[in-house]
This record gives structure tokens, sequence and C-alpha cells, in this order.
């Protein structure tokens, strides 16, 4: 697995009108080939009225699909497969439903705005980081309570609610890779009294540009 990938936030919408014609631009991010289908079928079966429904969808580097939907050949899926690979966009599928106004746009004018609607779609839900991030669970004494909290606040690291019993357990979300940087800050910070162990992998939004 990848310690990260580009995807777009859970869904996103938006219209555009060019030339007259009705352009309803959708993106959804999808983990799966069979969520993406199940997603362009769902706009398909709602908007069956339409003139074309056109798609592109990328899960992986070598898992994706695009098609025309009946307009002229690579006019519409393939540019907005083009999006999503010009982005650096994965598990993401978009999906761009034309309702035609009377103007013909010709193949270049297709391309610019069919391309402009998937990009307009990947907008509206928004571009995410999804890093792999692994559980630590730190468990201490009471005592250390109050100085845990204030350090482990500015970390920056994703923090569950603390558990409470005979000690505290804290679980903390660590990008993957960073485990033993906050076990020897904690273990500084508690003189050697904090216990850890591992749980869970799994990956979480960060903002673009951060690294955790």
């Amino acid at each position: 697995m990848p310690d990260s990938y580009l995807t777009i936030g859970s869904y996103g919408e938006t219209e555009l009108i060019i030339q007259k014609s009705r352009f309803l631009c959708r993106a959804k991010r999808v983990e799966t080939e069979e969520e993406a289908v199940r997603f362009v079928e769902e706009i398909s079966k709602k908007h069956w009225d339409a003139t074309h429904n056109c798609y592109a969808w990328l899960i992986h580097e070598s898992q994706m699909k695009s098609s025309d939907d009946g307009e002229p050949a690579g006019t519409a899926g393939r540019p907005m497969l083009e999006v999503l690979q010009a982005k650096k966009l994965v598990k993401t599928a978009v999906v761009v439903t034309r309702y035609f106004g009377g103007i013909k746009l010709g193949a270049g004018g297709l391309v610019r705005a069919y391309s402009q609607g998937a990009a307009a779609a990947v907008e509206a839900a928004g571009i995410v980081r999804r890093q792999l991030h692994r559980q630590v669970i730190i468990t201490f004494d009471y005592p250390f309570m109050g100085k845990l909290e204030h350090h482990l606040q500015r970390t920056g690291y994703v923090l569950d609610a603390p558990r409470f019993s005979e000690v505290v357990r804290w679980p903390v979300w660590v990008p993957a890779g960073e485990e033993g940087e906050l076990t020897a800050q904690v273990t500084q910070w508690t003189n050697g009294q904090a216990r850890f162990e591992s749980g869970p992998e799994e990956y979480r939004d960060v903002p673009i540009g951060e690294s955790r």
C-alpha cells in the first residue's frame, strides 16, 4: 500500500451551461470498481432522459475506464479521465450528464466542455490527501495526564478520546513511519513510565501540503 495518495472528498456536484447545453457534473470517491459502476448506474437511471451520461473512473493506475455514451469517440470519457490523471487522483469517479441545448459544439468544443465538467465536479468535491496512519495506544498512570495532554495536543497527531480505568489508555493516530518518533517523545515526557501497543492501520484525510 502507498503511504499516501490523492483523491476527492466524499461527493461533489455542480452545473454548467455551455452553448445552451446543460451539463450536470458529479464526482464521488469510490473504493472499488463495483462502487464506480453503481454510481454511474444511479446517475444514468436518474437522468434516463438526458442526451448523454458520460463518465470516467480511476481506481488506481491499472484500473480505470471511461465512456463517451454516444458522443463522438474520444470527445467525452477520455478527456474526463485525463483530468483525473492530470490531477493524480485515484479512487475517483466522475459522471457528466448532458442535456442538449440545440447548438452543436464540435469535437474540440465537446472535449473542452467535458474536461471542464470533470474539473468542476472535482473542484466541488475538493481534493484531499489520504495518508496511511497507525494507531498507537499509550498507557500511563494518572499523574502524567496533564503533562501528556499538554504535549500531545501540540503534536498535530489525531487523538482519540482517552480511556480511563485503573490507568489511562490514550489512542493516538500517527502517520506510518512516525511511530518511533511518538514513542520517543512520550518516553521522555513520562520518564520512561509509559507503555505502548500498536493498533490498526487505516487511511485518513490530511490537508494538502501537510504530511499528517
